[in-house]
């Protein structure tokens, strides 16, 4: 496992053509949310669907979990996911580094092209297929092509106001979704 500060430029760098969408994850005030935007988009100028869901809640509600990059790809990797949260009992680091090491050597799931990010109510991590599994240290993760600004908005968030996660996540994305054209303001959240 790396800190946020380590290797983010170098799995950025391996992901630039993730760009699909925009998700972000906020630990704040004992209670960790989670939101996406709607939009599936096909290639650099077509917008196939404005409403999608790119939350999923995981091991008896208890995980939540979401993705950025190509849809077939994210499910593949949200199985194998939730097979490793099952195998070690929801126990979330566990299940996070143990995908990222067969994401990472398995042939086949290396060409997988896609970023998640998880959390539980003590963690968030964001899990790519260079076998990163980041923990921020700030509890808040953004991944997609909206990811660095709704990272940006959330982080002026907490700092600045008296928002709630969910309500921070929210903002978040309305600001992405009006800067990122692969982000729109159809937004999923869920809360743990």
């Amino acid at each position: 496992m790396i800190n946020a500060t380590q290797g983010v430029e170098d799995m950025a760098s391996k992901h630039n053509n993730i760009r699909n969408t925009t998700v972000i994850a906020v630990k704040h005030n004992g209670k960790i949310a989670m939101g996406a935007d709607g939009q599936v988009t096909l290639g650099n100028s077509i917008i196939l669907k404005k409403g999608a869901r790119k939350i999923q809640r995981l091991y008896k509600g208890s995980v939540l979990a979401g993705f950025a990059g190509s849809t077939a790809d994210a499910f593949s990797l949200l199985e194998r996911f939730e097979s490793k949260l099952e195998e070690f009992r929801g126990q979330l680091k566990r299940a996070a580094v143990e995908l990222a090491k067969e994401w990472r050597t398995n042939k086949i799931f290396q060409r997988l092209e896609a970023l998640l990010v998880v959390a539980d109510k003590q963690n968030v991590f964001i899990i790519s297929g260079s076998g990163d599994v980041i923990e921020p240290d700030d509890g808040i993760a953004a991944v997609g092509s909206g990811g660095a600004y709704a990272l940006a908005a959330a982080r002026a968030l907490v700092r600045n106001t008296n928002m709630e996660a969910k309500e921070i996540v929210k903002e978040a994305l309305n600001i992405a979704s009006e800067i990122c054209v692969y982000t729109n303001s159809e937004i999923i959240i869920e809360e743990i």
